[in-house]
């Protein structure tokens, strides 16, 4: 079962009272990144590949098509018997973009990221809604303990 964006809002932080929503939160995007090099997944390990922030022209982030990397502005922390998904806001798709993310498991705290793959040019505003964070009940045998544990929580 889905939980209530009440809910969800508890362990988002921080969150406003617009990004609440009936089953979920809206995530904002902090920041947009280029991939700069080619990374690696191994059977042994992995290998993220280096980024370089995209300034925004003006007031928004100007995209060409491509595949870039959304940084969220929130704190997430997904309880134990949840898991979290991560799906684009309407309005995203509505532009030719999509917003692509792995599951998030209970436990996990930090600030995450998707991949914006982007369609057809875009313009983005710095702390746009871009995403929303939905939770379900669910089991689970231990909690998350990967290397994103705790990303970006100084700052």
């Amino acid at each position: 079962m889905f939980r209530a964006g009440s809910f969800v809002a508890d362990h988002v932080t921080p969150v406003a009272p617009e990004q609440v929503q009936p089953n979920g939160v809206d995530l904002t995007v902090e920041a947009v990144l280029e991939p700069t090099e080619r990374g690696r997944i191994g059977r042994d390990g992995k290998h993220v590949a280096a980024r370089e922030p995209i300034d925004p022209d003006a007031d928004a982030y100007v995209l060409s098509p491509g595949g870039y990397v959304a940084r969220y502005g929130e704190t997430i922390r997904i309880p134990e018997g949840h898991v979290g998904f991560v799906y684009p806001r309407s309005s995203l798709m509505r532009n030719a973009c999509m917003l692509h993310t792995a599951v998030w498991d209970a436990g996990y705290e930090g600030r995450g990221e998707g991949l914006l793959a982007v369609h057809r040019p875009v313009e983005i505003e710095p702390d746009a809604r871009i995403a929303q964070l939905v939770f379900a009940e669910a089991n689970h045998d231990g909690t998350y303990d990967g290397s994103y544990q705790g990303e970006r929580l100084d700052g």
